[in-house]
């Protein structure tokens, strides 16, 4: 079993995936299985693939087959891969949109090389990673485009004490382990509950948790945002 984090990339300007190959290579925990110049390459290498990879990056913008596109295709045919969208846009509604189809992280193609494996390191850990901004975006988006009365309807009967202890820490992103350890808990337990929450919610994966947890008000993020 592969113990590194395998990756794909895939971006149509030759010179910044080449960047973003050389900047990966050196990383001992990391292992590129391949690159794509586009959506349609990056497809056509998955489908034929021998063993697919943990994590997707993919630029949105691309000729053909863009990301957005790209990220609905990889959500629908290969749901356990985790997708990173890569973007010069860093605005409100584009951010809501991806993390609505799918993604599980953003990254702005000026952030800095730190930044991008931080995000690589967090999303393989915990399933995604939303930095602050991310999170208010998601925020302010949700809360602004919910139901106002969603809440006073909402059963809060529905999730059990511990599952929501369970939810919270996620969405304050910890580590399976950091929440076993907060709530004495073994991880195959956090795992347990998880995985309860992934079914009653009807979320694809832990980011779909979070978007659920602030929709619902079940978590309040005042104090961290």
């Amino acid at each position: 079993m592969n113990s590194k984090i395998t990756i794909v990339l895939a971006d149509d300007e030759l010179l910044f995936r080449q960047g973003l190959i050389s900047i990966l290579s050196k990383e001992k925990n990391i292992d590129i299985f391949f690159d794509a110049q586009d959506g349609n390459d990056l497809m056509s290498k998955l489908r034929n693939a021998n063993e697919l990879p943990e994590i997707v990056i993919t630029d949105l913008k691309m000729p053909g087959l863009n990301g957005v596109e790209t990220t609905k295709l990889i959500r629908k045919e290969f749901p356990d891969v985790k997708i990173i969208a890569l973007t010069s846009y860093f605005s409100k509604p584009f951010i809501l949109n991806m993390i609505s189809i799918g993604a599980v992280a953003y990254l702005a193609k000026n952030s800095t090389p730190k930044l991008m494996l931080t995000t690589i390191n967090e999303v393989a850990e915990k399933g995604f990673y939303y930095d602050e901004q991310v999170m208010k975006f998601i925020h302010e988006g949700l809360i602004n485009n919910s139901d106002q009365s969603k809440k006073s309807n909402f059963d809060t009967t529905y999730f059990t004490k511990r599952e929501k202890e369970v939810l919270e820490l996620i969405c304050k992103q910890y580590t399976t382990n950091e929440i076993g350890d907060t709530l004495f808990i073994s991880p195959r337990t956090v795992e347990g509950h998880r995985n309860n929450l992934l079914l009653k919610t009807e979320s694809k994966n832990v980011a779909g948790l979070v978007v659920y947890a602030i929709q619902n008000k079940l978590v309040d993020f005042d104090e961290k945002l």
